[in-house]
C-alpha cells in the first residue's frame, strides 16, 4: 500500500485535537513571564503581516525535554520523529478527581485499565484523564490555591511511572494539568515524578486538551513540535486519530 492510499485512509479517522489555543491571558505556572504578542507588519500598511511573539517554552499546551530537569539529556531537537507519532492509552481517573483534587493516578488505575482494555503496549504514549481542562481558562481555578497557597491539583504517583516505565516500556507522558506531581506534593518532593520521567530520557505534554472526547484504546497519537536548538520545551500541536 503506498503512502498516498494511507494517508487517504487516516483523513477518514475520527481527530481530536488535544491542544488549547495558545495565547496571552491563558493559564501558566505561577513563576512564568507572561507572553507578549505584537503585530509588527499590517497587511494594509506594509502588504503583509507578521507577529512577533515572546513566550516561556513551557507555555501553553508545551512539550517537556528530558532536559527541562536533567542537563545533558534530550533537548526537543534531539527527539526522534518516530517517537511524535505512537499508540495512545487514555487512563481515565475523572472521577476520583472530581471527588479529590490531591489525586495521583496509581498502579492500581492501570491495573484496571488493563483489565478493561488490554496491556498497555510498548511504545505507547499514556495521558491521564482527568478532566482538569474544564478549568481552562480560569487561571485560578486551573492553578487551584489553598488558603494557604498551596497548589491543590492532580497528578501522576511516582510508583504509576515506575511501572509504565519499567514495566511497559512507554514513550510518552501527558496529563491536562500543569505539573506531573499532584500540586500538594510536587514542590515538597522535588517533583519527584516529573524528575523521574525526564530522567529516564522520555519527554511529557503538559496542559493537553480533549481527552474527555479520546477513546482509552486503539487510537494513535501524534505530537508535534518545532526543533528548536538545545530547547527544554516548546509549545506543542497534539492531536489523536481513532476509528471513524
Amino acid at each position: 500500500m503506498s503512502y498516498w492510499t494511507l494517508a487517504e485512509r487516516l483523513k477518514n479517522s475520527r481527530f481530536v485535537d488535544l491542544t488549547h489555543p495558545m495565547d496571552v491571558e491563558i493559564p501558566h505556572f505561577s513563576k512564568a513571564v507572561p507572553m507578549e504578542k505584537e503585530q509588527v507588519a499590517e497587511t494594509a500598511r506594509d502588504g503583509f503581516s507578521v507577529q512577533r511573539f515572546h513566550f516561556e517554552g513551557q507555555w501553553g499546551t508545551h512539550a517537556d525535554a528530558p532536559s527541562h530537569f536533567v542537563d545533558g539529556l534530550k533537548t526537543l531537537d534531539a527527539i526522534d520523529v518516530r517517537d511524535m507519532i505512537l499508540p495512545l492509552a487514555v487512563i481515565d481517573v475523572s472521577a476520583k478527581v472530581k471527588a479529590d483534587s490531591d489525586y495521583a493516578l496509581t498502579t492500581g488505575d492501570i491495573a484496571e485499565y488493563e483489565e478493561r482494555f488490554g496491556k498497555i503496549p510498548e511504545g505507547a504514549f499514556v495521558a491521564m484523564r482527568s478532566d482538569w481542562s474544564e478549568r481552562w481558562p480560569d487561571q485560578k481555578r486551573f492553578v487551584n490555591l489553598d488558603r494557604e497557597g498551596r497548589q491543590r491539583t492532580p497528578g501522576w504517583s511516582l510508583d504509576a511511572l515506575r511501572f509504565l516505565v519499567e514495566e511497559r516500556a512507554v514513550a510518552a507522558i501527558g496529563h491536562e494539568t500543569i505539573d506531573t506531581d499532584p500540586g500538594l506534593s510536587g514542590a515538597a518532593s522535588g517533583f519527584a515524578a516529573e524528575h523521574y520521567i525526564l530522567s529516564r530520557n522520555l519527554y511529557q505534554i503538559e496542559m493537553m486538551a480533549n481527552l474527555n472526547r479520546a477513546d482509552q484504546a486503539g487510537g494513535m497519537v501524534i505530537a508535534a513540535f518545532p526543533k528548536v536548538a538545545g530547547a527544554s520545551g516548546f509549545p506543542a500541536r497534539v492531536f489523536a486519530l481513532f476509528s471513524p
